[in-house]
């Protein structure tokens, strides 16, 4: 095989020499053929015979037009086709020179499309045809104009059987290197989402206890000489952050250094199950909660549980980072149709109007606002963010329970 493919390469490499070597070739099995006779002085003999001058100066333009079949196809199958019309015509034993014009056309019908073929090849073998019958010496049903029509046939065949076949392997190979490449770019695709999911994941984590950490540690701090069992519940309450945050990061690292494909995690992911939970987190770091919830009885699936959790998590966190512990947020969570809507409202505190869209907080210098987005696009709702009248910042989130195409059915 390795040999098979290195000489394709070295032809492949030097059409110009293979098509002389053809041409030759062909020149040759003219010459020859043009010295038998297939009628003899007794009928049906064949014979030695010599053709005259002329044929065998139309077998060599004939052969020599074969070089350049690559370069201009119709203009080689144009002059082949003209000197056989003359060899049919004038032939007296007929010549073989027929045979350039077959080779021709094979050439023309491998190298253009079938409409082409067919206009080419009807022509070439209605006037070579006609020639040989009604200008040529022989009478017209003689085995020999039957032949030009049937080796004019077979040339256009073979050749379009040929494009075909080399147009089928093409595809092949453009369906290959489409699937190759479609695959490398899911491959991406995917690695991208993963990327940003962990980066959104880290970044809640980290910035929710992080934050509640620093507010206890700056409480403990204060009232450390003058009320220390207020400075121990502070410093507990940073343990307790600290150990969730490790926790949380533990296990995300953890799926990170695994080379295969993760295994299921431990722990359930967290959702408004664990609501209370994490108000009493921003209770604990003196910011004041209230929540009203209306979505019992209702399934949430686990993606739009989690982007749930995760949008109020952040928001109560930068609430409490940017509007301090002076503010008030309202957390709000209602089932309305086929969606969930989750609403956060605070009042800015007192403190120049913050809340949870100032800069740092996702607006602008953090990825706050801009998890919350992602986290809201993967599951197809939508996300408003903007401030309040009179002060303090909303963050309203429209999450649909299922595919919006199912919604008319009726409630979960």
């Amino acid at each position: 095989m390795n040999t098979i493919a290195r000489a394709r390469c070295t032809i492949g490499a030097h059409p110009l020499a293979l098509d002389a070597a053809i041409a030759g070739f062909v020149l040759t099995s003219m010459v020859v053929g043009s010295f038998m006779d297939s009628h003899g002085p007794e009928g049906v003999n064949w014979t030695v015979s010599t053709p005259d001058a002329l044929s065998l100066a139309l077998m060599a333009v004939g052969a020599a037009a074969l070089v350049f079949r690559r370069r201009a196809p119709l203009v080689v199958l144009a002059v082949t086709g003209g000197v056989s019309v003359v060899e049919c015509v004038t032939g007296d034993p007929r010549a073989p020179v027929v045979m350039s014009a077959v080779i021709a056309l094979y050439t023309v019908a491998a190298s253009t499309d079938r409409p082409t073929t067919w206009r080419v090849g009807l022509l070439t073998m209605t006037v070579l045809t006609g020639a040989a019958m009604l200008a040529g010496p022989l009478p017209w049903y003689a085995q020999e104009n039957l032949a030009v029509f049937a080796w004019t046939g077979i040339g256009a065949s073979a050749g379009d059987a040929v494009r075909s076949r080399r147009a089928f392997v093409q595809a092949i190979r453009d369906r290959a290197e489409k699937a190759e490449r479609t695959r490398e770019e899911e491959a991406r695709r995917r690695v991208a989402e993963e990327r940003l999911r962990i980066a959104r994941d880290l970044h809640d984590v980290v910035a929710h206890h992080i934050a509640l950490v620093n507010v206890q540690a700056g409480v403990a701090a204060h009232v450390m000489d003058k009320q220390p069992d207020q400075a121990k519940e502070a410093l507990a309450h940073v343990r307790e952050a600290s150990r969730s945050a490790l926790g949380e990061l533990r296990a995300t690292v953890g799926l990170l250094r695994q080379s295969d494909d993760p295994e299921a995690p431990t722990e359930p992911a967290p959702g408004l199950d664990r609501l209370d939970e994490l108000v009493a987190a921003f209770h604990r770091a003196g910011l004041h909660v209230e929540v009203a919830r209306a979505y019992q009885d209702t399934a949430l699936p686990t993606a739009v549980d989690l982007a749930a959790y995760r949008i109020i998590q952040e928001a109560l966190t930068n609430v409490h980072k940017h509007a301090g512990t002076r503010a008030k947020a309202e957390v709000s969570v209602v089932r309305v149709g086929p969606d969930i809507e989750v609403t956060v409202l605070d009042d800015g505190g007192g403190e120049g109007d913050a809340g949870v869209g100032v800069p740092g907080a996702g607006s602008s210098g953090g990825h706050g606002l801009l998890g919350m987005r992602e986290r809201v696009t993967a599951v197809r709702g939508t996300l408003t963010t903007g401030p309040r009248y009179g002060g303090g910042f909303r963050v309203h989130a429209i999450l649909p329970v299922r595919n919006r195409t199912n919604a008319a059915e009726g409630p979960v």
